[in-house]
């Protein structure tokens, strides 16, 4: 499906498509629901996103999916390595131009071109193409080899992925102008992990494909995504988290808060709002961290403010990692001495933990709230669930998943 920049918020219209493309990609990618809604938010704001998580997260098949999405677009994907030459990014040396002494680059297809581009590995960006990188990412510019005059680049946004975080003073340099960070892991919840399993030898159905036209996705960038109202009371809110995240000596730049009101006016225009609502602030977990130590705490403090589910949701979970830290701890253990543990402590608290899960999701989806924060500690309940039931007790945990 494909149609022009019609603009709008209904199913038709540029914002109702993008929530069409979000819902066909959170159906396919599982677990990635949260993390497919921030790119797109992030795209529309205009900004830069990395996601960061070990091999095997499904990374770049999710980036070139997302991208694939939007007609007309000129798409640029790299792999960087510490030898990438900044010619190879954003134009190679015209050998047949030279060859009459003319020096002169090709720009067709490299990052120069590119509405959308995706930089895999983007903290082993050498230290040669260190300074056009960030111009790229910083100003849309590439200052040619020859010193000529600087090209200004159509990118609208650049999605980028690395399996670990940056370890030197460039590389860092990089980091701190990606607004957006998303962490991904494997996949948490059992039932999840066995649809992958099952997905392998299944023969696929031909999904559901909305694309959204490249002027459609420009002039929301342009026009519609800053028109967005942003009351005072978020305003408001905003100093108050600001303020909740300095008492725990987490600081981020003015310039980082100040490019994070473009994502709240995204959230609400790809939810179809005209102004920005508290629960747009939820995009705030993946900015106001710098390490990923950081981000459980940001996350605590964005949701105690905007999503009281989730707080609770988050408290949850940490009751359910103390009882994977007593079941790692309780290695080597008897069978008797591990099915007493189950029996007077670890079943309870599970049990109890998933159904009141279940109540939060419920009350939260009533509401018109985000879930993606419940959902991800439902999948830790599930996989904690079932290794006390295969470690400890011996038994299959699919077989009596329904009951425990």
């Amino acid at each position: 499906m494909s149609v022009g920049a019609t603009g709008g918020q209904g199913p038709g219209g540029t914002a109702g498509r993008l929530r069409a493309i979000s819902d066909e990609l959170s159906d396919r990618f599982l677990e990635r629901a949260d993390v497919v809604r921030t790119l797109l938010v992030t795209l529309l704001a205009g900004q830069h996103s990395l996601v960061l998580g070990p091999p095997g997260t499904a990374k770049s098949e999710l980036a070139r999916e997302l991208t694939g999405r939007i007609d007309g677009a000129a798409y640029w994907e790299i792999l960087l390595s510490k030898f990438t030459a900044p010619t190879r990014m954003f134009g190679p040396i015209d050998v047949a131009a030279l060859a009459r002494g003319e020096y002169r680059q090709v720009y067709e297809g490299r990052a120069t071109t590119a509405h959308i581009a995706f930089i895999d590995e983007i903290f082993k960006c050498s230290t040669a193409a260190l300074n056009e990188t960030l111009g790229y990412l910083n100003e849309r510019i590439y200052h040619p080899e020859n010193g000529g005059e600087p090209i200004h680049c159509p990118l609208i946004g650049a999605i980028t992925a690395s399996n670990e975080l940056p370890t030197g003073e460039d590389s860092a340099a990089i980091y701190d102008r990606l607004l957006v960070r998303i962490e991904v892991g494997y996949l948490e919840d059992p039932s999840n992990f066995a649809s992958l399993v099952r997905s392998a030898v299944s023969r696929p159905t031909a999904p559901r494909r909305t694309t959204v036209e490249l002027a459609a996705l420009q002039e929301a960038v342009a026009e519609g995504v800053p028109s967005v109202e942003v009351p005072d009371a978020i305003v408001d809110a905003v100093c108050t988290l600001r303020a909740a995240l300095r008492r725990k000596e987490l600081v981020a730049s003015d310039r980082r808060w100040r490019q994070a009101v473009g994502l709240l006016q995204a959230s609400a225009y790809l939810d179809g709002r005209p102004a920005v609502a508290e629960t747009d602030l939820s995009v705030l977990t993946h900015v106001l961290w710098n390490s990923p130590a950081e981000r459980p705490t940001v996350e605590r403090e964005v949701l105690h403010l905007v999503n009281p589910d989730a707080k609770e949701a988050l408290d949850l979970a940490d009751t359910i990692d103390e009882l994977e830290a007593q079941l790692d701890a309780m290695a080597g253990q008897s069978r008797e001495a591990l099915s007493d543990w189950v029996i007077k402590k670890a079943h309870n608290k599970l049990a109890t933990a998933g159904q009141r899960l279940e109540k939060l999701r419920e009350e939260a989806a009533n509401a018109g709230r985000s879930t993606s924060a419940i959902d991800r500690v439902t999948g830790r309940q599930r996989a904690v669930r079932a290794r006390v039931l295969t470690e400890a007790l011996g038994v299959d945990a699919s077989a009596v998943q329904a009951r425990f």
